[in-house]
């Protein structure tokens, strides 16, 4: 299907993604999807069982088939964003994330908490089987969904009010859930239903977004190029050696001297937070965690002592 012609409001799914499946009769009444990925991989949460699992139980569902959705409003397509008059060749997926965030911005309705869509169902503490995609496989000790009681082996049955029958049934679900506040859940556990709610706070939403197309152009970087320190280096200069930090080239981006940044300064960390791991974690802290226009603190050790320095980011 192209994107370019299609009612956006019946086909409603992560516009950033390659491939996805809608599974729906043929008055396009959705019974149920099927897709989704993370930042890491790409085909990590599918699967051709996990695929089959998801049909059979849409077949389920038409057995006694729900009554046709109707949709409110006028019809919404890619192409009818005023962003689209700009745009040339061919409409791709990730375009309408694109066009709608232009068209918001133009409109000064755009709200940068907006970015955080399609949450992970980790988000709340539960990971799903790939094969069949309504079984628990783990729950993150001290998550929202540990705190009701759910546990591997458990069947989720709804989420937020939607059947669950995939990742991407879940993950839907999550989307159409608040900010803050409560979820609903129910799940199936030894052929008895138990329904709970799920409590959420700020930022629950927040997941890595370096992967999407559509946010190339508000994804910011901190220019930094050099060595990452050997674990005697670290300990030298009283650092922890699980921390990644980089000792900064003689030659300096343009960017990072405005801010401040000198050639040896030792990169180790921003906000005064360190992060754990290697520098490719270090590399990759403000893109998943900043937007362009925002301001970070990079905190550098310089002959010894520690230094705050203010970056614009772009």
């Amino acid at each position: 299907m192209k994107i370019a012609g299609a009612d956006l409001r019946r086909f409603e799914f992560d516009y950033d993604l390659t491939w996805f499946v809608f599974l729906l009769n043929a008055d396009e009444t959705v019974y149920g999807r099927y897709g989704g990925r993370d930042a890491f991989d790409a085909e990590a949460r599918l699967s051709l069982k996990g695929l089959r699992h998801a049909m059979l139980r849409a077949l389920e569902v038409h057995k006694a088939p729900l009554a046709a959705t109707p949709l409110m409003g006028r019809a919404e397509r890619a192409e009818d964003f005023a962003a689209a008059a700009r745009h040339t060749g061919c409409i791709h997926c990730h375009n309408v994330n694109e066009f709608r965030r232009a068209d918001l911005k133009a409109a000064g309705k755009w709200d940068r908490n907006s970015v955080w869509v399609y949450p992970l169902p980790e988000n709340v503490g539960i990971t799903l089987d790939v094969d069949g995609g309504d079984l628990v496989k783990s729950v993150t000790t001290g998550s929202a969904a540990e705190k009701v009681g759910l546990k591997a082996g458990d069947r989720v049955a709804k989420l937020n009010g939607y059947g669950i029958a995939s990742f991407a049934d879940a993950s839907y679900a999550l989307h159409k859930a608040p900010p803050k506040g409560d979820i609903s859940l129910s799940w199936i556990r030894a052929g008895k239903e138990t329904t709970a709610t799920l409590s959420v706070t700020d930022g629950w939403r927040k997941t890595n977004l370096t992967w999407r197309p559509s946010m190339l152009d508000i994804l910011p970087s901190a220019p930094f190029s050099g060595d990452e320190l050997t674990e005697a280096e670290k300990k030298a200069l009283g650092l922890d050696p699980k921390h990644a930090a980089l000792r900064q080239d003689a030659e300096v981006h343009a960017t990072l001297k405005t801010a401040g940044v000198r050639g040896r300064d030792v990169l180790i960390g921003y906000d005064g937070k360190a992060v754990e791991g290697d520098i490719s974690r270090l590399f990759g802290y403000v893109r998943r965690n900043y937007l362009v226009g925002d301001e970070v603190t990079i905190n550098v050790i310089r002959d010894g002592k520690r230094v705050d320095l203010k970056l614009l980011l772009k």
